[in-house]
């Protein structure tokens, strides 16, 4: 039969308003989802304007209420008991048939947010391996973790919805394809709790860190253009708020116990920038949330020689510079913390295939620091001061009560430079929580670097295996 003009102009009129009208929920809450435990848990959608829309939930009693806005959007908070292996409903009605979400859990929940070393797969990207892998993707299977990721969006203005995407349970296929840093920092953390975890991964290769901020907090930043409406994106992931506007925007507010974060690779050229930056995001991420000063980890990037991808060599193009700023951010922002991978890079490629130290680090951070455990090195030895007695330079570090050690290998990567800031090759030796740094060439020495190159490789490590970070005692230029 053929339609009337008439009829099909009715069709192209209607039918976008009927289906705006529909009940419906934001892309996040699926079957196999997860609710941060003991928590006022928000839960949202789109409906008839003016209507009303009642949530329950099968592990209590209580049922919640919100009344659509004139654009139609709703949203509640839920009450959320404590985590249980239970899978539990969530009953979505209003006006036209109720929704209903099977096999729900109720657990602890994270962010885990970056570039491509976040973003990469367990089972790597082409010609990049992640080590080890096949075989922690056979033994996934585990109901009790749930694997969440947020589809690639780059646009110039803030998204009321992602796309489509489902919340899956841990099994082999899932877990293949699902970021390689994160799901073994979930798998330990779901481990040593015993309680349902999910992960909600939303990550994008190469990106900067102002491509995840949003335009009000990137105006303090004079050198940051900041994309008009009609701008086109030509650069998907390096272009300022346009990830946070299609990927992070549509899901703030989703009730999360804290965050991880693996990047700093693209910004690796502008580390004096990028502390200042860093600080922004987090506190934006944090104000959005509403949740106060949540915990946020994240990875230092590793060792890398940056010049086989760029021209720029020396000075504050060395990596070490950034990996510096990075140390630094955990004093100076609160509630943070940072894994170390100094010991897993490689210099001919930017993606570390030994991803599980990674991931593990990260989990130790938060099994210690949010969740209380005890009896395990979580935090490296860290860079606290330094003294010279004649020629020699007296190095403490905090977080090291077992001391430190070379595990038998040369301590190598230590420099040592007077008052005229030329670096010489230092002799370095372990005495405690302190290292001693020495060169003849050096009388008078004033200050000490380590492992401060593009790529490095750590000599220096917590008794408990957890390497030191990269750092230097000076601040000149280059």
């Amino acid at each position: 039969m053929k339609l009337k003009p008439h009829f099909l102009l009715f069709l192209t009129l209607f039918l976008p308003l009927l289906s705006h009208a529909q009940l419906r929920l934001a892309s996040l809450f699926t079957d196999n989802m997860v609710f941060q435990q003991q928590a006022e848990c928000a839960v949202w959608g789109w409906a008839k304007a003016g209507s009303t829309i009642a949530v329950s939930a099968s592990w209590g009693k209580q049922k919640y209420t919100a009344q659509a806005d004139a654009a139609g959007k709703w949203r509640l908070k839920v009450k959320t008991p404590a985590a249980s292996a239970t899978p539990y409903e969530l009953t979505i009605s209003g006006d036209g048939p109720a929704m209903k979400l099977t096999n729900v859990l109720v657990g602890e929940v994270w962010l885990c947010g970056g570039q491509s070393n976040m973003e990469m797969p367990m089972k790597g990207f082409k010609g990049q391996p992640v080590l080890g892998s096949n075989e922690a993707i056979l033994h996934s299977r585990n109901d009790q973790l749930r694997l969440y990721t947020v589809p690639r969006s780059s646009v110039t203005e803030p998204q009321e919805n992602s796309k489509p995407s489902p919340w899956r349970m841990a099994e082999p296929e899932a877990v293949s394809n699902f970021s390689a840093t994160a799901y073994y920092f979930g798998r330990l953390l779901q481990e040593q709790l015993r309680v349902p975890v999910g992960l909600l991964h939303c990550s994008y290769s190469g990106s900067f860190i102002e491509a995840w901020m949003d335009a009000e907090n990137l105006r303090q930043f004079a050198g940051v253009k900041i994309p008009a409406k009609g701008d086109t994106i030509k650069l998907q992931s390096r272009t300022a708020t346009t990830l946070y506007n299609g990927m992070l925007h549509p899901i703030e507010g989703y009730g999360i116990k804290g965050a991880i974060w693996y990047q700093g690779e693209s910004n690796y050229d502008r580390p004096d920038e990028y502390e200042k930056l860093f600080a922004a995001m987090v506190k934006q991420w944090r104000t959005k949330w509403g949740m106060g000063d949540f915990p946020f980890y994240y990875a230092q990037i590793a060792p890398f020689d940056y010049t086989r991808t760029s021209k720029n060599k020396g000075g504050k193009y060395n990596s070490a510079f950034i990996r510096d700023t990075q140390r630094k951010i955990q004093d100076q922002v609160p509630n943070t913390a940072m894994a170390v991978l100094l010991d897993i890079g490689e210099e001919t490629s930017i993606h570390p295939m030994r991803k599980e130290p990674g991931g593990t680090r990260l989990a130790l951070l938060a099994l210690a620091q949010t969740y209380g455990q005890k009896g395990f090195g979580a935090l490296p030895p860290t860079y606290e001061s330094m003294t010279v007695k004649d020629n020699t330079v007296a190095v403490r570090f905090k977080n090291s009560p077992m001391g430190m050690t070379s595990f038998g290998q040369e301590l190598t990567g230590f420099e040592i430079a007077g008052a005229d800031q030329k670096w010489y090759p230092a002799k370095a030796t372990i005495a405690g929580s302190v290292i001693n740094v020495s060169a003849e060439a050096v009388k008078a020495p004033v200050a000490v670097r380590y492992a401060f190159q593009d790529f490095t490789r750590a000599t220096l490590f917590s008794n408990e295996g957890l390497p030191v970070s990269s750092f230097r005692t000076d601040d000149w230029a280059q």
